[in-house]
């Protein structure tokens, strides 16, 4: 059994707390049975998977440990105490595994895209726990893919691969881009970018949006500079009846988002389009969580 000061768990921890250890190492920790399981249903890279002895009273750990043995990766029993010591989470897993980057250039991402598949960027969003349930809500809604731009949290920051439910082994994430390099990508790819806003923007439901259709999320805080948004082709915004300002981003995500893929399984006029105005009074920031963005690794 594996001891606090072995190699592995020095890096296990490391893995876990810094991104700039993830980024040297191309590789990140995945924990828990539902998050590990789907990295070996997806034949990620896992590299090893470690487990504790409260594995035996955890349904299903075990089963995903002897997996990943079956599979040919190598397995380590860690003594009592060492996961609580490496996990960031309040009531850590018994089991978690080292993988290695699943992310894609953008260009492989959109020539895989299927037809009418809409594409998820956010830039610029911190919490880690936002980006992750993103990747997750581009998942359910058949996004081909999600790119998080470097002004945006780690999408391998343990909270962010944990929010995600093994998500982020079934999408496309693109990571470490510029956002102005991802617009002249997407334009040329002939998408048009739509940015979601919390006032100003035509109602989502009935904008008129097209058929390629890259959705740009900004900071929960402060939303998409005035820059930004001015290279956008669209706005749409999400009418809210109640006293709520804005909507967290990752819900904002899923409306928009699974208009859009209501939109697709319907074809043509599928969209009410042409039946609304402006969702809001005057323009304001990008849907945003209300409040300020919980903080993760200093963004490099």
């Amino acid at each position: 059994m594996l001891g606090p000061r072995h190699q592995r768990v020095q890096r296990l921890r490391r893995l876990v707390r810094q991104r700039t250890t993830r980024r040297s190492d191309g590789a990140f920790v995945a924990e828990g049975v539902k998050v590990l399981g789907a990295a070996l249903d997806a034949r990620a890279p896992v590299e090893a998977v470690y487990y504790s002895s409260e594995a035996a009273g955890a349904p299903g750990a075990l089963d995903v440990v002897e997996r990943a043995r079956e599979g040919g990766v190598r397995v380590f029993a860690l003594q009592r105490g060492v996961v609580e010591r490496v996990a960031d989470a309040v009531s850590p897993q018994p089991v978690l595994g080292v993988v290695g980057n699943v992310d894609r250039p953008l260009r492989e991402v959109l020539a895989r895209a299927p037809s009418g598949a809409p594409l998820v960027v956010c830039v610029d969003v911190r919490d880690p726990g936002n980006l992750g349930a993103i990747v997750r809500v581009a998942d359910a809604a058949g996004a081909c893919g999600v790119v998080c731009c470097d002004t945006c949290a780690d999408v391998f920051n343990p909270k962010a691969v944990r929010a995600s439910a093994g998500s982020l082994f079934h999408v496309p994430v693109v990571v470490d881009v510029g956002a102005a390099d991802v617009l002249r990508v997407l334009r040329d790819a002939g998408y048009r970018c739509v940015a979601a806003v919390a006032h100003g923007g035509e109602d989502y439901a009935a904008a008129e949006l097209g058929d390629r259709v890259a959705l740009v999320l900004g900071n929960e805080a402060h939303g998409l500079d005035d820059v930004l948004l001015a290279a956008l082709d669209a706005r749409v915004s999400i009418p809210m009846a109640g006293g709520a300002e804005s909507l967290n981003v990752a819900i904002a995500a899923a409306v928009v988002s699974f208009e859009l893929a209501r939109r697709h399984r319907l074809g043509p006029g599928g969209s009410d389009a042409g039946t609304g105005g402006p969702a809001g009074g005057a323009p304001g920031g990008v849907v945003r969580s209300g409040g300020e963005p919980s903080a993760d690794e200093p963004v490099r």
